[in-house]
C-alpha cells in the first residue's frame, strides 16, 4: 500500500529558533534552521478517501495544522507522554468540531495512566460543565510490538530506549519513525530489517543521556544498511546547509538532517 510521510516539525523540546538565542542556528534566514516540536502525519487512500493518521501532539499542533492544511484525523498515536509529544493534545477539538465523533487514541500502557493523570479534564470530564467540551477521545491501550490496523493500512509497534523509559516507536512497510531514542534494543533491531527509509533522533554533536547525538544517529542508521535516513529531534546546535553537507559526503548519500515540511513517499 502506498502511503506518505510528512514531518510536521524536526525540533527538540525547545523549538528552533530558541527565544532570545542569538547563534548563528537561531538566526539563520535559512527556513530548514526553523524547527517546530517533533511529529509526523501519516496519510494513505482508502475505498472512502484520504486517511491521516498523527504521531504525537505537539505544543505546535495548531500552528501544524494550519501549516499543513489538516483538520481531520482517523488516529493519534502517542510515542510517550514528556511534554514536547503531548501538550497539543487540547487542540484536537478540532478535529471532533468537523467529525462529530471521538477521535481513536493509540498507545502503550505507561502512557495510558499518565495521559488519564495529566489530562484529568478529558478522561475524567465533569458532567454538565459550563464551558466548552473537552476532546472527545477513545483511549486504545496498545503493546509495544503488537500490530495497530488503521482500517487498510498495519503500523508494528518497536520497543525505543529513551534514557531510563521504553517507548515507542513505529515501522510501516519499509519506513520507520524512531523519535527520543538513545540505545535500540537487540529485538527492536531485529524489526528494523528490511526497512529503507528512517527517521530518527539525532539531538546534537554534544553527548546527550537520553538523546542519540547526530555521530550515534549516523552510525545506527548506516549499520542498517539503508537507502536513506533522516535524522530529527534537532537543537539549535547543528546548521541545516552545513551539517546534512557533512553527513552526505560522508555517508555516500545516505545520512542527512530533516526539516520541516519534508515529505516521504513510501509503500508497503
Amino acid at each position: 500500500m502506498d502511503f506518505k510521510i510528512t514531518l510536521l516539525g524536526t525540533g527538540t523540546s525547545t523549538g528552533v529558533p530558541l527565544p532570545g538565542c542569538a547563534c548563528r542556528v537561531c538566526q539563520s534566514k535559512d527556513p530548514r534552521d526553523c524547527r517546530l516540536r517533533s511529529s509526523i502525519l501519516i496519510s494513505w487512500k482508502e475505498e472512502l478517501g484520504e486517511c491521516r493518521a498523527l504521531v504525537d501532539t505537539t505544543p505546535d499542533l495548531r500552528q501544524q495544522m494550519l501549516r499543513y492544511d489538516f483538520s481531520t484525523l482517523d488516529a493519534v498515536i502517542y510515542t510517550h507522554t514528556h511534554a514536547d509529544h503531548v501538550f497539543g493534545i487540547d487542540d484536537l477539538r478540532v478535529c471532533n468540531f468537523h467529525s462529530k465523533t471521538p477521535l481513536p487514541i493509540y498507545t502503550h500502557q505507561k502512557s495510558v495512566s499518565e495521559l488519564q493523570r495529566m489530562f484529568s479534564y478529558i478522561f475524567s470530564p465533569v458532567p454538565d460543565y459550563p464551558g466548552a467540551p473537552p476532546p472527545q477521545v477513545e483511549l486504545h491501550q496498545i503493546e509495544i510490538g503488537s500490530e495497530v490496523i488503521l482500517k487498510n493500512l498495519t503500523l508494528q509497534t518497536i520497543e525505543v530506549t529513551h534514557g531510563q523509559l521504553q517507548i515507542m516507536g513505529l515501522r510501516i512497510g519499509n519506513f520507520a519513525y524512531m523519535t527520543d531514542c538513545s540505545a535500540v534494543p537487540a529485538h527492536t533491531r531485529e524489526a528494523l530489517q528490511g526497512i529503507s527509509i528512517l527517521v530518527v533522533d539525532g539531538l546534537r554533536h554534544r553527548p546527550h543521556p537520553t538523546h542519540f547525538t547526530i555521530e550515534q544517529a549516523t552510525e545506527f542508521a548506516m549499520s542498517l544498511g539503508l537507502k536513506k535516513a533522516y535524522l530529527t529531534h534537532l537543537s539549535h546546535d547543528a546548521l541545516h546547509a552545513e551539517t546534512s553537507e557533512k553527513l552526505l559526503n560522508q555517508t555516500n548519500g545516505v545520512v542527512e538532517l530533516a526539516w520541516d515540511g519534508l515529505v516521504i513517499d513510501g509503500s508497503t
